[in-house]
């Protein structure tokens, strides 16, 4: 299985992920990338993490894909509130 490594950015700083993580595909990564970023936008300072990106590289160091924090921002199901 190949392995993938989730760097956080956050402006100008990076928290590299020196481990990885063995996933099947880019696609398990990419959900992986989502739900990794929609636990931390949950915790007090989500707020900071609006600006923050995971890069999600490869075993050889090449970008695979890059998600942004802000994406994992969503509304309840529930919610009536309009977004513009």
């Amino acid at each position: 299985m190949p392995r993938y490594f989730f760097h956080t950015r956050i402006g100008a700083d990076t928290i590299t992920d020196p481990t990885g993580t063995e996933l099947r595909d880019a696609d398990h990564a990419w959900d992986v990338a989502r739900d990794t970023a929609q636990a931390a936008m949950q915790a007090e300072t989500a707020s900071r993490l609006l600006g923050a990106v995971l890069v999600v590289t490869d075993a050889e160091g090449e970008v695979v894909l890059e998600f942004p924090f802000a994406e994992a921002v969503t509304l309840a199901p529930d919610s009536d509130e309009t977004v513009h």
